[in-house]
């Protein structure tokens, strides 16, 4: 234990250059003390990278951040709208091809000579040759009198606040 403590009190020690006083004071980079004050170690430790305040390091990140974002936005916003478009088109697809299945459906119907002339007998009134045709005519319903309405040419929200105010008395 006590070779362990000895070997890395050598290890950290840094070996002295050799040379002047004076040439060691100007190569030497400054290092904090316990004599500055509090507020001076303060500034001292957020001083960081290149000499640049943590404030200062904080708004870059923010506008390197905001530049990206901003970077992103268009292309972002242009697929997304892309992907609505897609989906719009796709769905308009599936109708039309519904649409085609119906109507060829129906044509495969209408190629049988029976069907089209049931359709013409009930559609048209065509009867085949030599067939009676018979036309059967319901009764005419009585004509009922409807009163004459005297308001009939007023405008709607004068008959309404008339049949509000009528209802209400």
């Amino acid at each position: 234990m006590v070779d362990e403590r000895a070997r890395s009190k050598r290890a950290r020690k840094p070996a002295r250059p050799t040379g002047t006083g004076t040439t060691r004071r100007r190569n030497r980079e400054p290092q904090l003390t316990r004599t500055r004050s509090r507020a001076g170690s303060v500034v001292a430790a957020t001083t960081g990278l290149l000499g640049v305040s943590s404030t200062r390091r904080a708004a870059v990140l923010a506008l390197v951040v905001c530049a990206l974002a901003l970077t992103v936005a268009v292309p972002l916003r242009n697929y997304v709208a892309q992907q609505q478009e897609l989906a719009a088109v796709s769905e308009r697809q599936r109708a039309l091809a519904a649409e085609v299945e119906r109507l060829t459906r129906e044509r495969i119907r209408l190629d049988d000579p029976a069907v089209i002339e049931a359709e013409a007998r009930s559609r048209l009134g065509y009867v085949a040759p030599g067939e009676v045709p018979y036309v059967v005519q319901l009764p005419q319903t009585p004509d009922v009198e409807v009163a004459d309405d005297p308001f009939r040419d007023e405008p709607w929200y004068r008959r309404l606040w008339r049949d509000v105010s009528e209802g209400a008395a």
